[in-house]
């Protein structure tokens, strides 16, 4: 290749050597002659970025942390798909955003996007491991915060063993602000799916759930049953769909179909809803220890005039940076 005084050259995503040096990797650059067998290069400025983030896991529900507090979170519903790619990407169940806030009553701003690339208004799992990222990166010293989310403020704090308690807020049975189609509110509701009678429960803890009783977890085909109910027209926003089997009166077992992402390990929100369901069925106690595939919670909740709570670990996995 020759080069003139007036030529330049882009070069994209290779490497440039002379005998002297290697003269640049892995970007474009601009190449410019200045006399025989030398080359300077020119950086310019690309449309491509790097957004460092936090990849974090609650009980193995998993995600990727960004923090926007001091610029303007832009990614586009494809660009967290990407993200979220298993084989491709970074694989996450969420994606978790920080974002300073304007509300004198919140510290920060916590949005919640799904891995197709949805917003939503409530993950629990995501709320204790963005307490920790908080924290671990210096951007309060506090351990009690309130974070402002999409369905209104909620409440975190950090106790010593670095475990989160979270304040989920008071569960909605009400089936317009679930929100759910149905004549009237009841404990039980019943749908035909696919000539299945499907009996099941609903509850909002910051986002809509579906919630059956199970004599078995492990023998409902969640995959399908969560797809189909919903995704279901009664649920007009679609619903986590979870099974719960009931242990004894202080333990349950619990699997979750999350919308927009699928079955996870484990989801804070629906293990809320569970207890929630299996309160108002006079089934359990006041405390409950809920396993889920990727460990245990515990959630406390004293009844529909008082907030439901759950307590659980949160752990950062490592730090990178998404090219887009």
């Amino acid at each position: 290749m020759y080069f003139s005084i007036s030529d330049h050259v882009i070069i994209d995503n290779i490497r440039l050597w002379s005998k002297w040096s290697i003269i640049s990797a892995g970007e474009k650059s601009t190449a410019t002659y200045h006399k025989p067998y030398k080359i300077e290069i020119k950086k310019f400025a690309l449309a491509m970025m790097n957004i460092p983030f936090t990849k974090m896991q609650g009980l193995g529900n998993d995600f990727a942390v960004i923090d926007a507090t001091r610029n303007v979170f832009s990614l586009s519903s494809d660009q967290i798909q990407q993200m979220a790619d298993r084989r491709t990407g970074i694989g996450f169940d969420q994606l978790l955003v920080l974002e300073s806030s304007e509300d004198e009553h919140a510290d920060f701003v916590y949005r919640i996007f799904n891995a197709d690339g949805g917003e939503v208004g409530q993950c629990g799992n995501g709320a204790r491991c963005m307490a920790l990222f908080i924290r671990d990166h210096g951007l309060s010293d506090c351990e009690q915060l309130t974070l402002q989310t999409r369905e209104g403020l909620l409440n975190v704090r950090i106790l010593k063993d670095d475990r989160v308690e979270v304040d989920m807020g008071r569960p909605c049975f009400v089936p317009a602000d679930i929100p759910f189609v149905a004549d009237q509110e009841a404990q039980t509701y019943q749908l035909m799916l696919d000539n299945q009678n499907v009996v099941f429960s609903v509850v909002n803890v910051g986002n809509p759930h579906a919630v059956i009783t199970v004599d078995d977890v492990d023998t409902i085909d969640l995959q399908d049953l969560g797809k189909r109910l919903g995704s279901d027209a009664h649920f007009p926003e679609g619903a986590n769909v979870s099974v719960m089997q009931v242990i004894d009166n202080t333990h349950i077992h619990v699997r979750v179909f999350e919308r927009g992402v699928g079955e996870t390990q484990a989801c804070g929100s629906a293990a809320c809803a569970a207890v929630a369901v299996g309160r108002q069925q006079g089934l359990l106690t006041d405390t409950v220890t809920v396993l889920q595939s990727g460990g245990a919670l515990e959630v406390r909740w004293q009844g529909l005039e008082h907030p439901i709570e759950m307590v659980g670990p949160a752990a950062i996995v490592y730090r990178g940076e998404w090219q887009i």
